[in-house]
């Protein structure tokens, strides 16, 4: 799937979060929401961003943005992250990346020479009506937040 564009359609999403709950894009109809895609829990440049996010839940919650973060972790990797930095937002499960697909994040990488396939980390700023209002491909760690206006 090719990139998102402001005004292009949110794609539908049905994933596990860190307890077990399932959360849905139509969870947060008539909320903005933040969702960010991150390539592995508890990593140090995932940790840097979960905790950047954290760390500015009053400020997004004043802006009445909800936040959701999407990796290929498993439900039990997410929810011992959570536990470690005390995130307390849905972190969810897409372990076979149809979802970060759908959102044109899984993408080829190359490290040390060698090409593989993982998460762009990238964030999408969702209106009320399911609507992409900014999308933020290839972001760094601390640029998540910083790039919600």
């Amino acid at each position: 799937m090719g990139k998102l564009h402001p005004g292009d359609p949110a794609p539908d999403f049905r994933l596990p979060d860190q307890n077990g709950n399932t959360v849905s894009l139509a969870d947060f109809k008539g909320k903005n929401l933040l969702v960010y895609f991150y390539p592995k829990a508890d990593t140090p440049g995932c940790t840097r961003q979960a905790c950047s996010v954290r760390d500015a839940r009053e400020d997004l919650a004043a802006l009445g943005l909800a936040v959701v973060g999407i990796s290929p972790d498993a439900p039990g990797r997410q929810m011992k992250f959570d536990a470690k930095h005390g995130l307390d937002f849905p972190l969810l499960s897409d372990p076979d990346h149809r979802v970060a697909e759908a959102y044109g994040v899984w993408a080829e990488k190359s490290m040390y020479g060698k090409k593989t396939f993982g998460i762009a980390r990238s964030s999408f700023l969702i209106d009320a009506k399911g609507i992409i209002i900014q999308a933020w491909y290839k972001v760094s760690p601390e640029d998540t937040v910083p790039q919600v206006p």
